[in-house]
């Protein structure tokens, strides 16, 4: 040993109370170097762990503590170095036991002086802090998964706000849905991602104020990307607080979820659509039984006044009545119209039908119907097309949108009647895609409020009073409307007046004879009295066909049942079968079939209160809409004799 040497261990041994405290320390490796390096002492804490007894380590050089990496780069010469040159050297970094482990270890090292300033070596402390640095590993780790996570991430926006609001990171989420690069956005208050209008409210100062008090905030709102437009965003914002509960900022997750928004939308419209689909489906089945029951009535009473007007005496007072009475009977016919309108159960006759024809047809029962304090305006272009309608129902239903347009004109105004070509296309929700003329009606009245509009078209509703509508006028038009292939739509604002508008397909004329809806009339033609079979199971309108078919002159037969019709033909020669559709066990186009099939020769007349027979089904069958006049039923008798030649008696 070096007289330095014994002179240090000298002044080492004259204080035995800094021996103690050394030699009492064990969670700290304190030792001595000298000035080459060389372990002189070595406390109970460095042999615990770097695994060394005294006498195997006092000596030795400490840099066999280094790992072979650190002493390649003659680490433990630069430290002491260091701790020379700036009087300290302190670093962390991995060390070496005796078994060949690796530890962790915080390392000190002061240079030790005399009094006189000569070097006698130095002081080395190591800590052990191998649990330390695997606890700072495994949290960095899960510090950089969670940035790689929040970084990967672009489906959400994800970033945080300091105290005041501002941003002070930014995702690639935020920058896909929003359209700020981080250079742009940071630090700028987050208040300019909302609307206008949320600003003007200080929805965004609310919004920290509630996170701050409830530490959470979620809702749903439109938002305003980097170029202006909107989307619907889903926002989270949480409080971050220190573990002394002081408030450092927030994090907020934004998701843009316009596309679920308006997918949700179209779900809803569509169910809208289907429950209103399934609620007038049913108001029309039960309408179209009620119109056919009805229908029934009304032939029985129509067709006996028309037979009492024949038979009764000359007297104005009856005659009153009887006129009375059938104009009752009338409106009757036209409700069970308007109400098989609605249900899509009328019989329609469709062909091409000119709309400013028709229009021009009817313009004199058109102004009287609106009266001289409202002025009927029309407006059809040059060249026009050819609609596929029933020009009858075409007729009604424009007189109904007429008539509901002055209404809305108490004191007077202007209707305006018009019509324009369209192309639909495809993905319409309302029309196949094609060429449509769009008949509209337009008037300059009071129009309505979204609630009344909405309604608008709902069976037996009006606005109004009590006996002045029956709230099947713009039912009708609709029904008929989808009948025909079409839609009918309403326009109208309160002040500003109401726009009806009925789309038509464009008829193929090429495919079909071009028509004004008139009907086809019948030649005077004469033929011999008929032996007639009627058949229904209504014995109200097979007494009254009976009577017509008398009063006609010709021989008529009953049955009430297809059943009872199939024996009577078997017993006895008939000219001509009209039959009921709707009756039980055997329909009418079921006995008609039957009757082809055995007596080919005798023709047919299919009676019905409405169209409940379906599209197709024995089309070329003769029909017979109830309630029918006398009138009515010569004429259908008179077109089967026509087209049976065989029947006719040559004039």
């Amino acid at each position: 040993m070096s007289n330095v040497q014994q002179r240090f261990s000298s002044s080492l041994t004259e204080d035995g109370r800094y021996r103690l405290l050394i030699e009492a320390i064990n969670d700290y490796a304190i030792y001595m170097l000298d000035p080459t390096g060389v372990v002189t002492s070595w406390n109970p804490g460095a042999q615990r762990f770097k695994g060394y007894a005294p006498h195997e380590i006092i000596g030795q050089h400490f840099s066999r503590f280094y790992t072979e990496e650190d002493r390649a780069t003659d680490l433990p010469g630069r430290a002491l170095e260091q701790a020379l040159r700036t009087g300290k050297f302190e670093a962390e970094g991995w060390r070496v036991r005796k078994d060949g482990t690796r530890f962790w270890a915080s390392v000190v090292i002061d240079p030790v002086y005399l009094p006189s300033g000569e070097l006698v070596g130095f002081a080395k402390i190591t800590r052990d802090l191998t649990e330390r640095k695997a606890a700072e590993d495994t949290l960095r780790a899960s510090q950089e998964q969670f940035r790689l996570l929040v970084q990967g991430v672009t489906d959400y926006a994800i970033y945080l706000l300091d105290k005041d609001g501002k941003v002070t990171n930014w995702n690639p989420g935020a920058q896909r849905i929003k359209g700020y690069l981080p250079e742009e956005i940071i630090g700028s208050h987050f208040s300019r991602f909302y609307t206008e209008e949320d600003r003007a409210t200080g929805e965004p100062q609310k919004v920290l104020d509630t996170v701050t008090k409830t530490g959470r905030f979620e809702k749903e709102g439109w938002r305003v990307r980097k170029d202006g437009t909107r989307f619907w965003a889903h926002v989270i914002i949480d409080a971050i607080r220190d573990s002394h509960g002081e408030l450092l900022g927030y994090a907020k997750i934004t998701r843009d979820i316009t596309e679920r928004m308006e997918t949700q939308k179209q779900l809803e419209k569509a169910r809208e659509a289907l429950f209103q689909s399934q609620k007038m489906d049913a108001i029309g089945q039960l309408t179209g039984g009620i119109a056919h029951d009805f229908n029934n009535l009304l032939m029985a009473i129509q067709g006996s006044l028309e037979l009492m007007r024949k038979r009764l005496p000359d007297d104005p007072r009856l005659q009153g009545l009887l006129d009375n009475a059938m104009q009752g009977a009338q409106r009757g016919a036209t409700l069970t119209t308007r109400l098989l309108a609605f249900a899509r159960r009328q019989e329609l006759k469709r062909e091409a039908v000119d709309i400013p024809n028709l229009v021009r047809g009817m313009t004199d029962l058109l102004q009287r119907s609106i009266g001289p304090s409202v002025a009927l305006e029309t407006r059809f272009p040059l060249v026009t097309h050819p609609v596929l309608a029933d020009a009858n129902q075409l007729e009604m239903a424009l007189l109904n949108l007429v008539v509901n347009a002055r209404d809305a004109l108490p004191e007077g105004g202007k209707i305006t009647i018009a019509t324009r070509k369209e192309r639909i296309p495809d993905g319409d929700p309302k029309l196949k895609p094609g060429n449509y003329i769009c008949l509209t009606v337009r008037d300059n009245g009071m129009g309505m409020d979204a609630e009344t509009l909405k309604r608008a078209t709902e069976p037996f509703y009006t606005t109004k009073g009590i006996g002045k509508g029956t709230g099947l006028g713009l039912s009708m038009v609709h029904g008929v409307t989808e009948q025909f292939g079409g839609c009918f739509t309403l326009h109208s604002e309160p002040g500003k007046g109401t726009t009806a508008e009925v789309w038509l397909p464009v008829a193929d004329t090429t495919a079909m004879a071009f028509n004004l809806g008139h009907a086809d009339e019948v030649p005077n033609i004469a033929f011999r009295p008929l032996v007639v079979l009627a058949v229904d199971d209504d014995f109200l309108v097979l007494t009254n066909t009976l009577a017509m078919l008398e009063d006609l002159g010709h021989t008529a037969l009953e049955a009430t049942s297809a059943i009872e019709a199939l024996e009577v033909l078997a017993s006895s020669p008939v000219d001509l079968v009209i039959t009921d559709q709707a009756m039980p066990n055997m329909t009418g186009l079921q006995l008609a079939s039957t009757i082809q099939a055995q007596w080919p020769q005798i023709p047919i007349i299919i009676a019905t209160g409405y169209a409940e027979m379906g599209p197709g089904k024995d089309a070329d069958l003769p029909k017979l809409a109830k309630p029918f006049t006398e009138a009515d039923l010569k004429r259908e008798i008179e077109r089967v004799v026509l087209s049976k030649g065989a029947l006719a008696i040559p004039a």
